[in-house]
């Protein structure tokens, strides 16, 4: 006797994969952007709390549902996160709360190590997102001396926009694979 025989619906979950790295590659190519100086902070402001925040936290709880921890938790995490730098940048500051140079650094620094333990288990996850975790990674290093006038800004927002646009492709070539039901663009 299944689960449908017992008068309960088996549940089943779409791949929150395009939602969860859309949210995270838009947020993400905004804050590139804006460190390079094309525009100030309030296009990642508002893609970090609907988008990168809020889209992409759901996505984790779709993927963990699913049984990924993997995805689940990167989604859930990069999610708070998103929220956490919408709270530090847009509500501190209203509150009279200043994050100076250290302080920034130390929050890159805390992310910085959060996602070695992901860039080290993506390494068995595929070759698209070993190298989105690298550059991720490599980032958030590039985030902690960033405010600390260690490196210069335009590099460092390149390489945000570049981590971003590689999140963007993955979740374009899951999009497009999934809906052709086969392989149009690589990803691995």
């Amino acid at each position: 006797m299944g689960i449908e025989d017992a008068g309960m619906m088996k549940e089943w979950w779409a791949n929150p994969a395009v939602v969860g790295l859309m949210g995270f590659a838009l947020t993400t190519m905004a804050t590139g952007l804006a460190v390079m100086g094309y525009w100030g902070g309030s296009p990642t402001l508002c893609l970090a709390l609907a988008f990168g925040g809020t889209a992409q936290f759901i996505a984790g709880i779709v993927d963990l549902r699913k049984g990924s921890i993997f995805g689940g938790s990167a989604f859930m995490a990069y999610g708070a996160f998103w929220w956490a730098v919408f709270l530090k940048d847009a509500v501190l500051p209203l509150l009279g709360v200043k994050i100076g140079a250290a302080g920034n650094a130390g929050f890159a620094l805390m992310w910085f190590l959060f996602t070695f333990a992901f860039m080290i288990a993506s390494f068995r996850v595929g070759k698209f997102l070993a190298a989105l975790f690298v550059l991720l990674w490599i980032a958030f290093g590039l985030l902690i001396l960033l405010p600390l006038n260690m490196v210069p800004a335009k590099p460092v927002g390149a390489e945000i926009f570049i981590t971003g646009l590689l999140a963007w492709y993955i979740a374009m070539a899951e999009l497009v694979n999934t809906v052709y039901g086969r392989k149009v663009l690589p990803l691995s």
